[in-house]
């Protein structure tokens, strides 16, 4: 088969295929049938897509929390660090001037 016989069967079998459902969807009988089997399996996946959704909602709504949690925990011994360290600064500072009253006063002797 040449590239352009080969284009043209697709379209043949594309065409086909889309006149079958066509068909099968407005045909009397069979095809009220198969068009509430379609319906049916549409609400079906828009209930599972909603259901997963849902799903993945809780889930990263759980996670978000759980990131927060360590957030707040992380936070929290960060601030506790800093205020051992401001502690410790003032505790030296208070030696350093402690330190530098006592050379002023001797030299002001």
């Amino acid at each position: 088969m040449s590239d352009n016989t080969g284009n043209t069967f697709l379209a043949l079998l594309t065409g086909a295929a889309i006149g079958i459902g066509v068909g099968i969807l407005y045909a009397p009988d069979k095809g009220e049938k198969t068009r509430n089997k379609i319906k049916k399996k549409a609400l079906d996946t828009k209930q599972d897509v909603t259901d997963r959704i849902s799903q993945l909602t809780e889930e990263l709504s759980k996670t978000a929390d759980a990131k927060k949690a360590d957030f707040e925990q992380t936070l929290e011994k960060t601030i506790s660090s800093m205020s051992y360290k401001a502690d410790d600064i003032i505790v030296t500072l208070e030696k350093k001037l402690e330190e530098l009253r006592k050379k002023n006063a001797q030299l002001q002797k």
